[in-house]
């Protein structure tokens, strides 16, 4: 062939009949470089599923959280139990599940348990299986179906922060002062009529939240709550607190007596009330000293006698 004519050399060039990968014919069985990038991208999203699934697992065994709220649950996925004593935090909160299993015992090293806003109601706890978890030191079954709590709730000694708001729950066992650890307890919202005296065994108490129950008094052995620092009592039946509450409660600093038939003149009569009042003082100076732009207005914690005038 002669090389004279350039300009066909040229055309045959551009139309690129050898390009390395050899020459592309129009019939040609060969797969393009793009076809073939094409399937192994769907070959990959065949797998995706179960690459993640597997992930996900080790992320929570690795990280000992397992963080599935809001997940529009009805139940707790059963790859959870198998992540075993290498769960710390399980928290499934804002979902629709209805029952905890006897298979929670096998998480043996959680420390917080977190069901806040879902169905469970008061068979859907597997307590036998919760007293297996003796290192649970956070529980929480907020925004529930609870009416009641078992004596089997007295087995979870090394609870620290109890918070069972916005159920309907009557009452609280008698077995809750074996919580001796017990820190925090948040019951706000409910039902409750009348609690316990051995609340006065929970000697590790420092904040209370009993707002917007059903109590008309309060156990005399709440006196005997020495770290108690905060009690929210307010929207309740109560027309009086236990003579010795400010005298023998030396910490106490908030105390929420609002919409209940305590007023501050009650209060002026009690028994270590100037102490009580002092302390309060103190703690609001405090965060007067620390907080920009505030109103200044210091809340008694109770409804002065004029309030329906």
């Amino acid at each position: 062939m002669q090389v004279g004519d350039g300009s066909k050399v040229m055309l045959i060039a551009s139309q690129g009949l050898h390009q390395g990968e050899g020459p592309i014919t129009k019939n040609s069985s060969g797969l393009a470089p793009s076809a073939k990038r094409t399937s192994n991208v769907k070959d990959n999203q065949t797998l995706k599923p179960e690459i993640i699934s597997k992930s996900r697992a080790e992320r929570w065994k690795i990280t000992g959280v397992i963080a599935l709220s809001g997940s529009n649950l009805k139940a707790v996925p059963e790859e959870v139990w198998d992540c075993g004593s290498s769960i710390r935090v399980l928290d499934v909160c804002n979902n629709s599940i209805e029952a905890i299993p006897q298979k929670i015992a096998a998480l043996k090293s959680l420390n917080k348990l977190l069901l806040t806003a879902n169905d469970i109601s008061d068979g859907g706890i597997s307590w036998e299986g919760l007293s297996c978890v003796d290192t649970l030191t956070v529980l929480s079954l907020s925004q529930n179906r609870l009416v009641t709590l078992p004596p089997s709730l007295g087995t979870l000694t090394f609870l620290r922060e109890l918070c069972i708001a916005n159920n309907m729950l009557g009452s609280l066992p008698v077995e809750i002062g074996l919580l001796k650890q017990l820190e925090i307890l948040i019951a706000n919202n409910n039902r409750i009529t009348s609690l316990p005296s051995s609340i006065g065994d929970c000697e590790s108490l420092f904040e209370v939240d009993l707002s917007s129950n059903l109590l008309a008094e309060l156990p005399k052995a709440c006196g005997n709550l020495h770290n108690l620092k905060t009690l929210h009592l307010r929207n309740n039946g109560l027309n009086s607190l236990p003579p010795t509450l400010f005298k023998k409660c030396w910490r106490l600093t908030t105390l929420d007596l609002h919409g209940t038939g305590i007023t501050n003149d009650i209060l002026r009569q009690m028994e270590g009330w100037e102490e009580f009042d002092e302390r309060r003082r103190q703690k609001y100076q405090k965060q007067l000293d620390f907080r920009v732009g505030s109103s200044g207005v210091f809340d008694e914690g109770a409804d002065d006698d004029n309030r329906h005038a």
